[in-house]
């Protein structure tokens, strides 16, 4: 039902100045495709990996909890690294990454939902790749197209030079999630808000800012919502975007809101709905910045953290009888999206 576009690489994590770092598995769309698996949705992850050590503990890291890997031909493939310093629980990173996807057949007929973004989206060569395919698909009108920039300063040169490229994918996408500390990179001299709503009015349905501390922002052609921070223990926010992103997908999905035949329903969406599927995906990035790494929840640990909502406590603070906790995964390339944190800037 769900096909995610985009690097899965190994992060290489450890406190900046530090001599000794630890592998984890990475990448946002990685993320993103682990977050919607955990929460029960079939996914697959189109990516590039080596047929090497890193290469299988990705593989094996995404496969455990149910995502599928099309880790695409090996010949010549090295599995990407990104080294990630952590001050005070916010990372920067340092990318040695190659994306070379080559050319993508259409989508499997099941898929409703077709996500990228980050580093997929604007590295050489591979960006064309996956722009080919996304207008492919616009054209088609078969899939929701889901879009988040991700922006990463240091790869994209100047806002200036940034700007055409991520607006051209934001025409073509249905769903756009962005972070207002992109949005600041992006348009420094524009308020988020008014950029959300050119974002809307260039063709998709839907534009979501999350704002970290301040919660998140949500427009449609006829509803502008705006909803407060998930109160959390915050441990760090590697991975609270990619978390929040699996969250709204995953909700638009039961809300029957994705597949191209749903385009003017999710257009047309209420308000209660978009509130609820807005606070669920807080409620998914707030569980994941209460635990170390991007470690995004199952569907139980989701459900249990709704019911201890009910009592007043933040998430992370301690899990109800029944819930789970899955193995430690590795910090990636994500934007905070609930979680009260300082700046981070460049990341």
């Amino acid at each position: 039902m769900f096909v995610v576009i985009g690097e899965a690489l190994v992060d290489l994590v450890g406190q900046r100045g530090s001599r000794t770092m630890v592998a984890h598995p990475g990448g946002s769309p990685a993320n993103v495709a682990l977050g919607l698996a955990r929460l029960g949705d079939p996914v697959t992850l189109m990516t590039r990996l080596g047929r090497d050590a890193f290469g299988e503990m990705i593989s094996s890291h995404l496969q455990a909890s149910g995502v599928r890997v099309d880790a695409g031909p090996a010949e010549g493939t090295k599995t990407s690294l990104a080294v990630a310093s952590l001050a005070a629980g916010i990372a920067t990173y340092d990318f040695r990454i190659e994306w070379d996807i080559g050319d993508l057949v259409p989508l499997p007929v099941e898929t409703r939902c077709v996500h990228t973004g980050s580093l997929a989206t604007v590295l050489a060569p591979g960006r064309t790749n996956v722009e080919d395919l996304i207008a492919r698909e616009r054209q088609r009108g078969r899939v929701t197209i889901s879009y988040d920039p991700n922006v990463r300063p240091a790869l994209l040169g100047t806002p200036g030079r940034a700007r055409p490229d991520i607006e051209r994918l934001v025409a073509l996408s249905d769903v756009v999630k962005v972070s207002d500390e992109d949005l600041q990179w992006l348009y420094p001299d524009r308020q988020d808000e008014e950029v959300a709503r050119d974002w809307l009015g260039r063709g998709p349905v839907l534009v979501v800012v999350t704002r970290g501390g301040q919660g998140v922002y949500a427009v449609t052609a006829d509803l502008e919502v705006r909803r407060p921070a998930t109160p959390v223990d915050l441990v760090d926010t590697v991975g609270a975007g990619d978390s929040f992103t699996s969250g709204l997908l995953d909700g638009l999905r039961r809300a029957d809101l994705i597949g191209g035949v749903r385009r003017d329903a999710l257009a047309a969406v209420d308000e209660s709905t978009l509130v609820s599927v807005l606070d669920d995906a807080a409620l998914v990035a707030a569980i994941t910045c209460s635990r170390p790494g991007a470690n995004p929840p199952t569907r139980a640990e989701v459900e249990a953290a709704q019911a201890q909502q009910s009592t007043g406590a933040a998430p992370g603070t301690s899990l109800p009888p029944g819930a789970t906790t899955p193995g430690p995964a590795g910090p990636a390339v994500a934007v905070p999206s609930t979680a009260p944190s300082p700046t981070r800037p460049g990341t």
